[in-house]
Formats: C-alpha cells, structure tokens, sequence
C-alpha cells in the first residue's frame, strides 16, 4: 500500500483542484445570459435547421477522427519504447525505427492528398 501512496496523494489532489476550480469559476466568473447561450448549443451562434432523419456528413470529419486516433496510437507505442529502451539496446531501436518509418509514410501520403486540409 505505501507504493501506491503517492498516487492516491496526487488524485485526490487534482480532483481537489477541479472541485475546486469549477466553484470557483461558477462564483466568480461573468453571468451574462442571453437566449443564445442558453439554447442547447453553447457557443452562442444559432444552430441550423437539420433534416429530420438526420442528415449527412461529410466523410472529413470522419478522416480526421481516424488520423487522430492512428497518430495518437503512435504516442501509446512510443511510451514503452522509451521505458525500456536501455534493455532493448540496438534490436529496440531497429525495430522503433522501422515504425516511425511506416507512420511517416502514412502521414506523407496523407499529406499527399490533402488529408490534413480542413476546407
């Protein structure tokens, strides 16, 4: 248990701190309410009308969602590697650059056909 003291100390201090800045927030922050903000969209613009059966959306939205997840699963791969480099020695660091070479290529041809473009 004394291992995982620490831990416990640190959680229950950053959720000490949210509590913590949310009532905060909500006791001193600006309360200029308006029939925009309080609609069910937040950001204040004024939704537009959607198609009953709900519609289509475009397949970007949809690409970029996927581009993220396959580059943030590169950061999840990379995270071990670190911790053990030392024990993986020279096999550890063929191996990782082979990886980041095959990501590379899929960010390039991403690149390539204008994946990264948002209009």
């Amino acid at each position: 248990m004394n291992v995982y003291t620490p831990i416990l100390v640190l959680g229950i201090l950053a959720f000490g701190f949210a509590l913590f800045s949310v009532t905060l927030a909500g006791f001193t922050g600006p309360k200029r309410y308006n029939r925009a903000k309080l609609a069910a969209y937040e950001c204040g613009i004024e939704p537009t009308p959607q198609p009953v059966g709900g519609g289509r959306f475009a397949i970007k939205y949809y690409l970029t969602a996927m581009l993220f997840i396959v580059f943030d699963i590169e950061i999840v791969f990379l995270y071990p590697w670190a911790v053990a480099f030392d024990q993986l020695a020279l096999f550890g660091l063929i191996e990782m650059v082979l990886f980041i070479i095959a990501v590379l290529v899929v960010y390039a041809y991403v690149w390539r056909r204008r994946g990264l473009e948002w209009d």
